[in-house]
């Protein structure tokens, strides 16, 4: 597997300089595939094309950080946009985060993480399962359950009440 991963670097550096189009970026995206699938080598199927598999993690990497940058900018103006209309809106926006992290700590504990991996970590069901020993369906039945759960104490009266306390 090691000499598989190894033959293929000098390819898998150009397909990520040209996903990237920037060399430091292309190298950090490489190094993240190789630390991928090294971890998970057990699922790679002897006899198959190891450097379709590699490239394919890389792709799908790829493909995560651009999400995720996209999600953090739209964040990061949402932020900006709260500090710039004053001191309430930017109070307001800090105590929605507080309320979110004292609502995350009133659920169950497997509820809690299956939500934080799948929502907070942007892994996906099969990823989240994997590092939860699960089947994929238990964690998407928990996620679902936790979101449920979640929805449920936002819409009790006096909800806000026991948040701002952390009840």
């Amino acid at each position: 597997m090691r000499r598989g991963i190894a033959a293929h670097l000098s390819d898998l550096r150009g397909f990520a300089r040209y996903l990237t189009r920037d060399v430091t970026a292309a190298d950090d995206l490489v190094q993240d595939t190789v630390l991928r699938a090294l971890g998970a080598r057990a699922q790679f199927v002897e006899g198959t094309n190891v450097k379709a598999w590699l490239f394919t993690i890389l792709r799908n990497i790829f493909y995560e950080q651009k999400r995720r940058k996209v999600k953090e900018t739209e964040i990061l103006s949402e932020i900006s946009l709260g500090s710039e209309e004053g001191r309430e809106g930017d109070q307001g926006y800090h105590d929605n985060v507080l309320d979110l992290s004292v609502l995350l700590w009133r659920l169950p504990e497997v509820l809690r993480e299956a939500l934080i991996l799948v929502g907070a970590q942007e892994m996906s069901y099969e990823e989240a399962a994997e590092i939860c020993l699960c089947p994929v369906g238990t964690m998407k039945a928990r996620v679902s359950r936790a979101r449920a759960k979640l929805a449920e104490i936002t819409a009790l009266p006096g909800a806000q009440a026991s948040v701002a306390t952390g009840i």
